[in-house]
Parts: C-alpha cells; sequence; structure tokens
C-alpha cells in the first residue's frame, strides 16, 4: 500500500518519526492494513497552516507518486485543540481526488490521553478507536 501523509502545520518542524514507526509496525491508523502487506511512504506534507492551503493540491502529488490512501496524521486528532477542518480535508480529498482518507497515523501517546480522558475533547477521541490502542502501546509512543 502506498501512502501519503498530511500533517497539522503546527508540527512543521516534526520528523515524523512516531508516524514512520508507526507505520512500520502497522500500529494506530495502520493497523487496518494486514501485517504481510508493505506500506510505503509516497508524500509527506504540512497542510500549511488554518484552513489548509496545501490541502487543495498537494494529494495530487501524491497521487503521482503513486499513493492508494491519504492519512491525516495524528497530531490533527491530539493537537491544542484538535484541528477543526479534518471532517472537510477528508470530504474535499475524497471528492476531488477518489482517494481515500484516513484520520491519524501513530496511536495517541498515553501522556495525552490521561490529561483528555476526563475532558470534553474524550468525545473527539472515541472516534479513532485504532488510536487509543491499549495503554502500553499508547506508553511506547509517548
Amino acid at each position: 500500500m502506498k501512502i501519503g501523509i498530511i500533517i497539522c502545520d503546527r508540527y512543521r518542524r516534526c520528523g515524523g518519526g512516531k508516524c514512520l514507526r508507526a507505520m512500520r509496525e502497522h500500529a494506530g491508523g495502520f493497523s487496518r492494513y494486514p501485517k504481510s502487506e508493505p506500506l510505503e511512504l509516497v508524500g509527506y506534507s504540512t497542510c500549511d497552516g488554518c484552513p489548509g492551503g496545501n490541502v487543495e493540491y498537494v494529494p495530487a502529488e501524491m497521487i503521482k507518486n503513486g499513493a492508494e490512501v491519504i492519512h491525516l496524521a495524528t497530531g490533527m486528532v491530539v493537537g491544542y485543540p484538535p484541528c477543526p477542518y479534518m471532517d472537510y480535508f477528508t470530504t474535499f480529498i475524497e471528492k476531488r481526488y477518489g482517494i481515500p482518507v484516513v484520520t491519524g497515523t501513530h496511536p495517541i501517546p498515553e501522556k495525552y490521553y490521561r490529561v483528555h480522558k476526563d475532558l470534553p475533547s474524550r468525545r473527539i477521541l472515541e472516534q479513532f478507536p485504532d488510536l487509543l490502542a491499549t495503554p502500553k502501546i499508547r506508553e511506547d509512543y509517548d
């Protein structure tokens, strides 16, 4: 499976270590793919900041490189605050480019989960069970 990843611009200096590790381990958002299926990163970009200017054209570049699916990075879910445009990005990319979009890459870190499990943001976390994983896996991604 060839994958493109779009990250939140707040994390534009992120080296992508957690996303790439999760991809290699088929964890978090990548747990949906069989472990026997090779995963290849063919594009990695930021959204370009609110309201997400890169989302209009960066999927085309990823698709030219063979992307079969685009993942919106976990940072969009666990940011402070979570990205208000995630649903729009998903709808736009799927409609404009005809490619599936998955919300999430690496599992949600335990330190984030501990803070947010009793806050209203908990309902956002519950929308993405693949990212919740287990406490041990979440600790591994702290």
